[in-house]
């Protein structure tokens, strides 16, 4: 692998560059607490884990080939995003308010972290621009060079991301009582947003 520094270097600074998924990670940690914003990063990471092999055996060229084929999911996982957003929005006015809101149970919660994640094209095309840079061609494994590049680049995301949802954790206690419901529509709006610029963001 070509400048191993600069790589690491470059993946720390993209990693701390707020996006969709670290703010998917701050929803859902300053709504649902500490263990929903780890839960979402490791969905997160499970993600990319996925994109990694896709583009490692070569098959992401189909995405950047084929615009039909990067149009439906595209609009896939945005649809995706707005689902879950409108989830939060229809959220109803009670006596029970005054009391927390149920988290989702955490496994939903990692497998809408995954979801989110691999229904975004532009983490597989990313992927595929970013990670070739960084090749050793003539040192063959080309391969698992960027498998070992994409494994390189999640640990760190991964760690960003845990850390943010440690940060952002600590807002939860804002999220509890009688203005729980205005939070959570407030959260719906940033899914539907997300799910929005996804869909219109060439």
């Amino acid at each position: 692998m070509n400048d191993l520094g600069v790589f690491l270097a470059a993946t720390l600074a993209l990693n701390l560059t707020p996006g969709p998924d670290m703010l998917y990670v701050i929803t859902r940690s300053a709504t649902e607490g500490r263990a929903a914003g780890i839960v979402s990063s490791l969905g997160i990471a499970t993600g990319c884990v996925v994109h990694t092999i896709v583009v490692a055996v070569g098959l992401a060229g189909l995405l950047a080939a084929v615009p039909t084929a990067f149009t439906a999911v595209r609009f896939i996982g945005a649809g995706y995003l707005v689902y879950l957003g409108v989830r939060r929005l229809i959220v109803r006015a009670g006596p029970g308010l005054a009391a927390p809101l149920a988290p989702a149970p955490l496994r939903s919660v990692y497998r809408q972290g995954v979801i989110t994640n691999v229904l975004n094209p532009k983490v597989a095309l990313f992927f595929l621009a970013f990670l070739p840079q960084f090749v050793d061609r003539s040192a063959g494994g080309v391969s698992l060079q960027l498998a070992a590049l994409g494994t390189l680049f999640n640990v760190s995301g991964t760690i960003v991301n845990v850390l943010v949802a440690l940060a952002a954790s600590g807002a939860v206690r804002w999220t509890q009582g009688p203005a729980a419901a205005w939070v959570s529509r407030a959260s719906g709006l940033v899914f539907v947003g997300l799910g929005v610029r996804l869909a219109w963001k060439r």
